[in-house]
């Protein structure tokens, strides 16, 4: 057949000269429809495997290709227009060798389609070659740079579009890119009509399609400033402190590791561990708008004391940290000195003066720690060392602070323990009446009966309570068993007043006079028989707090005990405004009397002191009867101590009791 006889061929059995094609992946059968869609083929040419791979070569853009194939028996050089729809299938249209108007018509149909696309798409696209000229501009690339296409075409991108800094890179790497012919993704700044902007390219490499193989990058770019911006705040909001703007825990661990890691050899890194002192006080009895206002200007101050490159860093509640790169044991114990100095000075916070300290652990990388997490739990450890040993220090962490860490860490575990597991005990020390020799009451001292190290005084984990917050927890728990002690005792017929001792950290929380109350109410104690004895340091830290809760303790019918009195710093003057009961003389005092005529001296001032204010006076730790009679010479109210009897459980106490008044009545 000739060529018009092959159109004729084509339209009467198709209904025009350039039906539609497929190809399927799983059959090596061209098939020929009339129509496009999901209509079933009208006829199906068999393809030999090589015409097969040819087509099955097309990709997505569209192109052509001639195949030589037979049609009812009949050879027919057919030109194919088409491209790869799926991952399976390829189509397009068919048309006679020599019908050149379908051909071309069909090739323009694609390609405008394509060139559509390019062109309309919400991206910007440029095409270069392995040169960097520019090939294409797409639509969206103009209206962002106000450059035509036919205008810059063949020109150089880089010089055009890109800082120096970006066309350098772009161009040093863009050999090897085409060399490797793989797709990759990179961040470029582009002068755009808006400033300078920041796009994400997407860059893929194509041939192109035609006899010369020649190789483009397609660069198809997404503006990404904005969204690069929503994610440097969010970085920004991740690693801040929002209450005093310093790097928070992320951050200045993030620092930290990367110092280590950078860190030549022979060099420190080193790292300060503070944790204020007293700020828990402050903060419940003013307010934690009161507490975040002293945080602030405490940061502020604690960075003037600082080195150049030196980083302050805020962990939560009352923590920080200050990382000194390349830092000296040296230089970090010069600016521990500094900032305790610092803290020295008050703080003004309105018509408030605060006084607050801090206690400082120092670490130094690699000595103390080999990484992020050994050398801040070093500093961490120095740091409570500190705090132990009188707090508005700093100590330099050493090996054998471990131990003391492992103690604190044992009593943390094991106090809350026996606190839940009713390990605690209370014991009773018999107070008498030195005229008459009549117990007028006890005090209750907390034992705890561990099941590992047996019994455990107070002096070994009080402090540990009063710095953890379990304080609160075990006193509240002391109450309550007084309290019931108390009202059994009532019930059996003893007249005997019970005295607990209240720490200043106890005070602290404002709800301790209402736990006190409902300790009284549940044991059904009333009158109250709970008296309480309160350190100087009570009165010290806030004298009209603790007075407020004086005068609330004593309208619940509780007396109030001044306890260790000689050994504080509470003035005369201050005493007369204290609404307090009784004064308790330290034992220091009671044992040095036999023999140091100043203290004898120093004992019978403050009794006379006490007399004058009408306070009651407790002399404890009585061991001797020599004592005892110096005591009541001065005209003592109540003495306390071994020669009358040690702390004991209630039943002992009670036989104690009992054997007493055995012998009085014999007497």
């Amino acid at each position: 057949m000739n060529d018009d006889q092959h159109d004729q061929v084509l339209f009467a059995q198709f209904g025009t000269s350039s039906p539609c094609w497929r190809l399927s992946n799983d059959s090596n059968a061209l098939e020929l429809t009339p129509v496009t869609g999901d209509v079933p083929a009208n006829v199906a040419i068999p393809l030999n495997p090589q015409q097969a791979s040819q087509i099955r070569c097309l990709t997505g853009i569209t192109s052509h290709l001639i195949l030589d194939v037979r049609l009812f028996g009949e050879p027919l050089r057919l030109h194919l227009v088409g491209k790869k729809l799926a991952s399976n299938t390829w189509a397009g249209t068919a048309s006679a060798y020599d019908d050149t108007e379908s051909v071309a018509r069909d090739l323009v149909h694609g390609l405008s389609f394509a060139e559509q696309v390019v062109s309309e798409v919400n991206s910007v696209v440029v095409i270069v070659d392995r040169h960097g000229r520019i090939q294409r501009f797409n639509r969206l690339a103009e209206e962002l740079t106000g450059v035509k296409e036919e205008d810059i075409v063949g020109r150089n991108v880089w010089a055009l579009f890109m800082t120096t800094e970006s066309g350098a890179a772009s161009s040093q790497n863009i050999t090897g890119f085409f060399n490797r012919g793989v797709s990759y993704e990179v961040e470029r700044r582009v002068k755009t009509l808006r400033g300078e902007r920041l796009f994400l390219f997407r860059n893929k490499f194509v041939q192109s399609g035609s006899g010369v193989e020649e190789q483009f990058l397609i660069c198809s770019g997404t503006d990404i400033t904005e969204e690069r911006l929503a994610q440097e705040r969010l970085t920004e909001l991740a690693n801040t402190d929002s209450l005093t703007g310093l790097a928070n825990r992320n951050a200045i661990q993030d620092k930290i590791r990367a110092a280590i890691e950078e860190a030549a050899p022979g060099e420190s890194v080193g790292v300060l561990f503070l944790d204020l002192d007293n700020f828990k006080k402050v903060n419940d009895h003013y307010g934690h708008v009161f507490g975040d206002r002293l945080i602030r200007d405490v940061s502020a101050a604690i960075s003037t004391c600082l080195n150049e490159g030196d980083v302050l860093a805020r962990l939560g509640g009352d923590e920080f940290i200050v990382l000194a790169a390349k830092g000296t044991a040296h230089d970090l114990e010069a600016t521990a000195q500094r900032i305790l100095e610092r803290l020295r000075t008050p703080f003004s916070l309105g018509l408030v003066e605060v006084y607050t300290g801090c206690s400082i652990g120092i670490a130094l990388y690699p000595e103390h720690g080999n990484n992020l997490e050994s050398l801040i739990r070093s500093a961490d450890t120095a740091m409570y060392v500190a705090k132990d040993e009188g707090k508005r220090t700093y100590r330099v962490f050493s090996p054998d602070m471990n131990r003391k860490v492992a103690e604190y860490m044992w009593l943390d575990t094991n106090l809350r323990r026996g606190l839940e597991e009713g390990q605690l005990t209370l014991h009773y020390q018999p107070k008498l009446v030195l005229a008459t020799g009549v117990v007028q009451g006890v005090e209750a001292l907390v034992r705890w009966n561990s099941p590992e190290r047996g019994q455990i005084m107070p002096t070994e984990f009080i402090r540990y309570a009063e710095e953890s917050g379990l304080i609160g927890v075990l006193g509240r728990w002391v109450m309550e068993t007084a309290a019931r002690q108390a009202a059994k005792w009532k019930a059996d017929g003893y007249n005997l007043r019970v005295a607990i001792n209240v720490s200043a950290r106890q005070l602290v929380d404002t709800a301790v006079v209402r736990h006190f109350s409902e300790a009284l109410q549940r044991a059904n104690l009333d009158p109250c028989l709970i008296d309480l004895e309160l350190t100087e340091s009570c009165l010290i830290e806030d004298e009209a707090a603790a007075i407020d809760l004086i005068t609330q303790f004593r309208q619940l019918g509780a007396q109030v005990h001044l306890d260790d009195f000689g050994t504080g710093y509470s003035s005369l003057s201050q005493l007369g405004r204290i609404p307090l009961d009784v004064i308790k003389l330290d034992r220091s005092f009671v044992r040095s009397i036999n023999a140091d005529t100043k203290a004898q001296a120093l004992v019978r001032s403050m009794v006379v002191v006490a007399q004058e204010l009408n306070f009651k006076v407790v002399a404890e730790g009585i061991e001797t009867e020599s004592e005892e009679m110096f005591m009541r010479g001065l005209g003592v109210d109540y003495v306390q101590g071994f020669l009358y009897g040690q702390a004991m459980p209630a039943a002992e106490f009670e036989r104690w009791l009992q054997d007493r008044q055995k012998l009085r009545l014999i007497a």
